[in-house]
């Protein structure tokens, strides 16, 4: 065993760093094997070389992002914890630094998780963008967020939110209203997202002159989607005609982010969901990227990740047909 000693010399950082009752230093030691202990600015680490290591690089990227204004949660540091211990040789300063401005009165949007940055980095760089993983690991927000970012840059005109109108396992029965009425409930996650990054103002405004436009994946068939930055929200309750019919409408000067979970398919049994297959035969195709994220990617609640590997591990959903 090797000992690390750090002393910040501030005690506001050591404060930031260090936690409330030390709890950031308790949640560092649940992910590497080493003993920390505190007194005033000054720490201690107890552990093997390459763990301490790591633990250095961790508190002087941390330190440096706290010196550049950023307000350090305790999610912040046990996400930036476990990036390191699962990759490290990550350049945490490429995920934190990493920025997303959707407004200026709203909050800055930033990567949390490795696969975070390299879904980011994926719609940068190419037309149309698969992500595909569990529930909670920012799929869709990220993509809204890049949407907004591109909407205020005037890089594109428009955005084009859609997603298949599928019941998601429970019959909803009669639906009073006109079409959108009947269709808005299985499109509520998208606006949820669009009113996180976008004064409510502005969302109705948007909204009235069609700036973005909301509509279940029927209402894409037929047109030609230009200057737009489209995405389509839970595609694996897509079919496969629906998948090409949507990824054919993009026009000139046009994004497309796809996003979905393969482990939740409501279609029928009989049904081929496009999104799975999609994945199988796409891949290869220039200007075009798959981003696959996993449990450790989880953004939500900390027991969603644990909620989430209990279901893959009993196995309770059915395998697809392929």
């Amino acid at each position: 065993m090797q000992v690390l000693e750090i002393d910040f010399k501030d005690n506001s950082l050591a404060q930031a760093l260090f936690g409330e009752h030390n709890s950031n230093l308790r949640l560092i030691e649940k992910i590497f094997p080493v003993e920390i202990s505190a007194v005033g600015s000054r720490l201690q680490v107890e552990g093997i070389k390459e763990d301490l290591n790591q633990i250095h690089n961790l508190l002087q990227t941390l330190q440096e992002l706290h010196k550049k204004g950023y307000k350090l949660t305790s999610f912040d540091i046990e996400r930036a914890a476990s990036i390191l211990k699962e990759n490290p040789s990550t350049r945490l300063e490429d995920i934190f630094d990493d920025k997303i401005y959707v407004s200026p009165r709203k909050k800055i949007i930033t990567p949390k998780s490795l696969n975070q940055k390299r879904y980011i980095d994926a719609i940068r760089k190419h037309d149309i963008v698969f992500g595909i993983g569990p529930a909670g690991t920012g799929k869709t927000y990220l993509a809204m967020a890049m949407a907004v970012a591109a909407l205020q840059k005037d890089e594109v005109r428009r955005i084009i939110l859609t997603r298949p109108a599928v019941e998601a396992g429970e019959k909803l029965g009669f639906l009073p209203g006109d079409l959108m009425e009947k269709v808005n409930p299985y499109l509520r996650p998208l606006y949820d997202a669009l009113n996180d990054m976008l004064e409510l103002e502005k969302v109705k405004d948007y909204l009235a002159e069609d700036v973005i436009e909301v509509a279940p994946l029927a209402f894409m068939r037929g047109r030609t989607l230009n200057d737009s930055f489209v995405i389509l929200d839970e595609a694996q309750n897509t079919t496969s005609e629906q998948m090409k019919m949507l990824l054919t409408r993009l026009g000139q000067k046009s994004k497309a982010v796809i996003t979905g979970d393969v482990t939740q398919v409501d279609l029928p049994s009989d049904k081929v969901s496009g999104l799975i297959e999609g994945e199988k035969i796409l891949k290869g195709i220039d200007g075009l990227a798959f981003v696959n994220f996993t449990d450790k990617d989880v953004v939500r609640h900390r027991l969603v990740q644990d909620i989430i590997n209990a279901y893959d591990s009993k196995g309770k959903k059915k395998k697809r047909p392929s």
